[in-house]
């Protein structure tokens, strides 16, 4: 359809870039209308007479739907989908150690099915774009970057696609094996030609690349100065996992004489063009230098938890300036793999950070006693005499700007994505607020963010149906779980033959 009418519901613009407006206009029975891919009316009560005409498609909310932006997933590795429930009692670094052996076996054939699965998983749950952070590739593994994009492609979502690299294996100090890293300037040459290959900068792109070598402890010093300045070159952006654990930052100190975040200040690594995956373990000075340089934080609420990492300190991040947005993270950290879980995650952690284990004396979870940053003189906001946020800390409205407007800024794509304005791209997710798991909750938000997550009534990606009642409209997902069956098969069958 080239016109799609939506009445009679309730609408949560997300009109604003700066988190203290939350959802911003809101319509308690509101139209948006889109036509040809693009939002070109939106407002309280019915909508605008339309001349009639055969393609349009009208939905009538009837009181019990729900219009948002399409959710932004700022941070995932897609190719986890076929290596799930693995090391389940691990903290990051043993959870590496455990699954980068199984990646060995990676190939594209692997890495479509998985990435089509990981696609479909966040299209249920309300997901329009996703930042797919892509670093492993194993000798003789294919055209991984082409699988992705094709997988993409076949679902419908938009795709930001994070082209990583590792050059820094065992032998040299690294943590991953030497047999998935390559040297320098293959990683650079790669990434530069992934770049030439999908990027599209044209506004309302299907497929966008960004530069993302891995982390602090599987990158050197040259990829991560030198990619900054290729990604720079062709207007690009930056990428790379920070601040994850206490292990990371006694591993920077030893190695580099630099916290995680002084290292990456060093090398180029902030700025508004940078958004940084997880950002838990930040003193107070180092999320004003955050804020003051514009740098993005991808917060992964649901993985964190899973690892043991501790809780992004997110309200201080926003408060200084930070964008922050929502991630997925990898399937093999975080099982569920929707984003829309991460709404209601993300509010409820940010509740309990001020009082978690680690400050006051405690350990942080899963580092065996060491304490945890904002202690020992860099009290964390909310501790050592400051008002503990509580209950107030982030709102579902804050969590819902987090999921759309807050995503879109890290990613560089907040004048076409992330609310619902006229002009902008038709990402639109339409809630049913009907079902049992909302009963009863007259807040739309409340209903959306707090409670069970509602089942789609639509999603739409540039007015493409992508979801219709809570269905995939694009693939069949029997035959997606299938090729995903087949691929976890392969890719453990390879493990174990590598054990050997």
């Amino acid at each position: 359809m080239s016109r799609i009418v939506i009445e009679n519901a309730a609408v949560a613009t997300v009109d604003t870039a700066d988190w203290h407006g939350g959802a911003g206009t809101e319509h308690a029975r509101g139209h948006v209308v889109v036509e040809r891919g693009v939002i070109t009316a939106v407002g309280a009560g019915p909508a605008p007479r339309l001349a009639p005409g055969p393609d349009t498609r009208r939905v009538d909310g009837q009181g019990a739907l729900l219009v948002t932006p399409g959710l932004v997933n700022a941070h995932h590795h897609l190719y986890q989908w076929a290596s799930r429930g693995l090391a389940q009692q691990a903290t990051l670094f043993e959870w590496l150690v455990e699954l980068y052996p199984v990646w060995t076996g990676l190939d594209d054939r692997i890495e479509h099915a998985a990435a089509t699965a990981g696609l479909v998983a966040l299209a249920r749950s309300g997901c329009t774009t996703a930042a797919d952070h892509h670093y492993v590739y194993p000798a003789g593994g294919g055209d991984l970057d082409a699988a992705l994009v094709a997988a993409a492609s076949r679902v419908g979502l938009r795709l930001q696609l994070v082209r990583g690299s590792m050059d820094l294996g065992r032998s040299a100090g690294g943590l991953p094996p030497d047999s998935i890293v390559v040297d320098t300037e293959r990683a650079l040459l790669d990434t530069e030609a992934s770049i030439a290959a999908h990027h599209d900068p044209e506004p309302g792109a299907a497929v966008r690349v960004s530069v993302g070598p891995c982390s602090p402890f599987s990158a050197s010093q040259r990829l991560m100065r030198e990619a900054a300045v290729l990604a720079r070159r062709h207007g690009v952006r930056l990428h790379t996992h920070l601040a994850e654990t206490m292990d990371e930052q006694e591993m920077c100190l030893a190695q580099y004489g630099r916290t995680p975040l002084e290292y990456a200040d060093e090398l180029d690594w902030l700025g508004p063009d940078v958004w940084l995956a997880h950002g838990i373990h930040f003193t107070d000075e180092a999320i004003k230098r955050l804020g003051a340089s514009g740098t993005g934080v991808a917060h992964c609420p649901s993985s964190n938890a899973r690892l043991g990492a501790g809780i992004a300190p997110v309200r201080a991040l926003l408060e200084a300036g930070s964008p922050v947005g929502l991630g997925v993270d990898g399937a093999a950290s975080n099982e569920h793999g929707g984003i829309g879980a991460e709404l209601r995650q993300s509010m409820l952690l940010a509740r309990l950070r001020p009082g978690d284990p680690g400050t006051a004396g405690h350990p942080h979870p899963g580092t065996a006693g060491h304490p945890h940053p904002g202690t020992a003189g860099h009290p964390h906001p909310g501790t050592a005499g400051h008002p503990r946020p509580g209950p107030e800390a982030l709102t579902a409205r804050h969590a819902l700007w987090l999921g759309t407007m807050g995503g879109a800024r890290c990613l560089g794509r907040q004048d076409e994505i992330g609310s619902i304005e006229v002009g902008k791209q038709a990402d639109l997710a339409v809630w049913r607020l009907d079902g049992l798991g909302q009963a009863g909750i007259a807040d739309p938000l409340a209903a959306l963010v707090f409670g069970q997550l509602p089942e789609l009534e639509l999603l739409l990606v540039g007015g493409r149906a992508i979801v219709e009642r809570g269905h995939l409209s694009t693939v069949d997902e029997s035959l997606v779980t299938a090729e995903l069956v087949t691929a976890s098969r392969r890719l453990q069958q390879r493990a174990e033959h590598h054990g050997r």
